[in-house]
């Protein structure tokens, strides 16, 4: 694939308006190439994996994701700062689906549940992965150069309902270390 047809298909930014890019009929993934902020860092670098539960909610978009982590007893400290986090992504989200409320998925992956490449039955996936290897993605027609989204950006994924045959394909990364992914769909679509 050539270098302009990346370009097309693939925005790659150090801010958070990149995801806007998505919107283009040809753009099939935005990712917003961040570093998490330390407290956030910090908080989740202190986390059990093994103590909390998995979280998957139908939020507002002006809602919050705090009442939840409370529940799946995440520590105060990691509540704080992954609400605010999760929150903000829900509300760019929001606002690049024009959806009002979302599915929220917040999970410890221990195993590789599906090593092929694909694309999801959804308008658009918002994945971001806290802890552990982030999410590998390859273009159609070019398999054997994988890319992976890096832990703590954020991918916006175009699924099949916007796009197909989809142009990019996304997995989890081969098994290692247990990682833990926030994922975000317009409810409704799982």
């Amino acid at each position: 694939m050539n270098r302009a047809k990346m370009e097309q298909l693939v925005t790659i930014a150090g801010d958070r308006a990149s995801l806007d890019r998505i919107a283009s009929p040809d753009a099939a993934l935005a990712i917003w190439w961040r570093q998490l902020p330390e407290t956030l860092r910090v908080a989740l670098a202190e986390l059990d994996l093994h103590s909390i539960a998995d979280i998957s909610v139908d939020i507002d978009f002006s809602g919050s994701i705090a009442a939840a982590l409370r529940t799946a007893e995440y520590p105060e400290a990691s509540v704080m700062a992954l609400s605010s986090d999760i929150d903000l992504l829900v509300r760019r989200d929001a606002a690049l689906t024009g959806e009002d409320r979302l599915h929220v998925q917040l999970a410890v992956v221990e195993n590789d549940p599906c090593s092929r490449f694909r694309a999801d039955c959804t308008t658009l996936r918002l994945q971001c992965t806290y802890l552990g290897p982030g999410t590998q993605w390859c273009c159609v027609d070019g398999q054997d150069a994988i890319c992976e989204v890096p832990t703590g950006s954020v991918g916006v994924f175009k699924g099949r309902s916007l796009l197909d045959p989809p142009a990019i394909l996304h997995r989890p990364p081969p098994f290692g270390a247990p990682r833990l992914v926030l994922t975000i769909d317009p409810a409704g679509s799982r």
